[in-house]
């Protein structure tokens, strides 16, 4: 009897060993796909950070290129648009240099009157 009983006990003892040599490797298969998984997701991470760079240069290039596009249109508009004459033109640079030299008159003006204009 105290044999049949030994060999439970041993029976016992080695099933016990079985799981807890399970459960390690269990424990080290988790822990080794849990690693794995943290490298994927790593890899993963840095694959749409780069997708997500290149599609910003993208966007930001096409972007500029609209700008430019216009930009070049509207100076085009405006050139095509605005017809000045001569005398419109020279009125416009005198006003320009009036305003730049600080009161000096313009062409064809008295520069009392602008004296004038200033203290009134």
């Amino acid at each position: 009897m105290q044999e049949v009983i030994q060999k439970v006990i041993a029976a016992e003892t080695n099933a016990k060993q079985r799981v807890q040599a399970a459960r390690k490797e269990a424990d080290e298969l988790l822990t080794g796909a849990r690693a794995q998984a943290r490298q994927l997701i790593a890899a993963a991470q840095q694959e749409a950070r780069l997708e997500t760079e290149k599609i910003l240069a993208a966007a930001e290039a096409e972007a500029a290129g609209e700008k430019a596009e216009r930009l070049a249109r509207a100076a085009r508009d405006l050139e095509a648009n605005i017809r000045l004459d001569q005398a419109t033109v020279q009125q416009a640079v005198a006003a320009a240099l009036c305003c730049v030299r600080g009161g000096i008159s313009l062409p064809g003006q008295d520069s009392r009157a602008t004296e004038e204009g200033k203290s009134a």
